[in-house]
């Protein structure tokens, strides 16, 4: 038996008992089919759930040092994977080869040593007065993935959550499946106790919604869509569990007006193209002066211009194809919509780039002319989009940037440092990026409003994962 076409449930390669067959993994770029994944069912999770129960008690007795260096072993094999890790993304997901490597694959794996690093950082016991505040697991851990970052997002839950010495039940996006797997070799390799870590194929209505609601579960973390987060928090309310959610976003970038225009455009067009624009925290609103909007679309169409769409896999690529058919044509409708709505369109269209007749590509756009009130201004579109609005002044600036129902990321660009830090202080968003500033993996990461609860990455991330216990004596 293949190892897709099984479940990895209390340290075996298992067969589902009740699944609804086998799920077909589509290339990207081809439409393809490339490999086949084993549906699990209700009764799956059942076992999955159990086989974690079990494990808890000894997982968490464990002493942390023993927890790390299972961790550590399963980076090391999964290091050794890299260039695999970043083909099968490529392949699933549309990711641009070099992209691939740096992010996908890299990304990952920074997730899983910075884990292990923070290990460090966490006072797991501390004195406060008379009483001895213990730092414990939380429990059994229900890990829901999205398919975008389809192994960073599974090492930014499995990691954290290993260490902090909790089980759990990881069910990977039925979209993009595969590195799950190659994670499930890793840890079973590595050594992790039978039960510790269980992988789940499904779908989220057959099988997300009955390990969100498992009387077995202790936390449920989730990285998915507002609605995916709704549906889970219901589903873990009778339960009183508790509930990690790291949902959408439509972040802004204000350009002020003594930023460098030209670079502050540049950049901002490349983040929010970074994986095809399938990033959540994408900066997909540039805000500029009034009178600069002419200059900023003309630089903005400039920077989309050069582009190339291809093949993921050839290194001359630089944006790839969407993740499947629904994302190429929910991406292309908004187009349609921006447009619709009385915005101009100042590079792209609302179909396939010319010569692309298969594979789920679309053509990288900038829709300018955009106000606060569009449907392109307020909601994600998640794909190579970018969307330009003017404002009056500072203020006006900051109130656009902040009207969504989102608060993941946003930016500013200023010639003065300290200007923007002050805006950057004024937006109601988890991340700010002050003049290009990089992304930082051991910052915590997460958002405001239904852009999610808690946080996720280095310390914060595995605190997540952790009960607090004050001992009184």
């Amino acid at each position: 038996m293949s190892v897709t076409a099984s479940l990895y449930i209390d340290g075996s390669w298992v067969a589902p008992t009740d699944g609804s067959g086998q799920l077909s993994v589509i290339e990207a770029a081809t439409e393809e089919v490339i490999a086949t994944v084993a549906l699990a069912g209700p009764g799956d999770v059942d076992r999955g759930v159990d086989a974690a129960r079990r494990a808890f008690d000894g997982w968490a007795a464990t002493p942390l040092a023993e927890r790390t260096a299972v961790v550590r072993d399963t980076l090391d094999r999964l290091t050794k994977r890299a260039d695999e890790i970043a083909r099968t993304v490529s392949r699933e997901v549309g990711t641009p080869s070099a992209e691939s490597h740096a992010v996908q694959a890299g990304l990952a794996l920074t997730d899983i040593r910075l884990t292990i690093e923070a290990a460090e950082e966490i006072d797991w016991e501390r004195t406060v007065g008379r009483s001895l505040v213990l730092r414990e697991p939380v429990g059994v851990v229900a890990a829901i993935t999205p398919w975008n970052f389809p192994l960073h997002q599974a090492c930014a839950k499995v990691a954290p959550a290993l260490v902090a010495g909790c089980t759990i039940v990881l069910k990977p996006s039925e979209v993009a499946p595969l590195t799950a797997y190659l994670l499930a070799e890793a840890l079973d390799e590595a050594g992790a106790p039978a039960g510790v870590f269980n992988l789940l194929a499904g779908t989220g209505p057959a099988i997300g919604a009955a390990m969100a609601a498992h009387d077995g579960v202790d936390m449920v973390s989730l990285t998915g869509s507002v609605r995916a987060g709704q549906a889970v928090m219901h589903a873990a309310a009778d339960g009183i569990r508790r509930v990690a959610l790291e949902l959408g976003g439509k972040s802004a970038m204000i350009v002020l007006d003594d930023a460098p225009l030209s670079e502050a455009v540049g950049r901002t067009v490349k983040n929010c193209f970074t994986n095809n624009g399938q990033m959540c925290s994408a900066l997909t609103r540039l805000l500029v002066p009034q009178h600069l909007l002419d200059d900023a679309t003309d630089a903005a169409v400039a920077v989309a211009e050069t582009y190339v769409v291809g093949d993921p896999l050839d290194p001359a690529t630089t944006l790839g194809p969407l993740a499947s058919k629904e994302q190429q044509q929910r991406v292309q409708n908004y187009v349609r919509i921006g447009v619709d709505e009385g915005a101009r369109l100042a590079t792209g269209r609302a179909d396939s780039p010319d010569g692309m007749g298969r594979g789920y590509f679309v053509r990288p756009t900038v829709l300018t002319g955009v106000t606060g009130q569009m449907r392109v201004a307020r909601e994600e579109i998640f794909g190579p989009v970018l969307v330009i609005v003017a404002y009056r002044d500072e203020d006006e600036a900051v109130a656009i940037a902040n009207a969504t129902d989102f608060g993941l990321s946003g930016g500013v660009w200023s010639g003065d440092p300290a200007r923007a830090e002050a805006i950057a202080r004024r937006l109601r968003t988890g991340q700010v990026s002050v003049n290009g500033g990089p992304f930082n993996p051991a910052a915590p990461f997460g958002g405001y409003k239904k852009s999610g609860i808690g946080r996720e990455l280095g310390a914060f991330g595995l605190e997540e994962f952790l009960e607090t216990k004050a001992i009184q004596r």
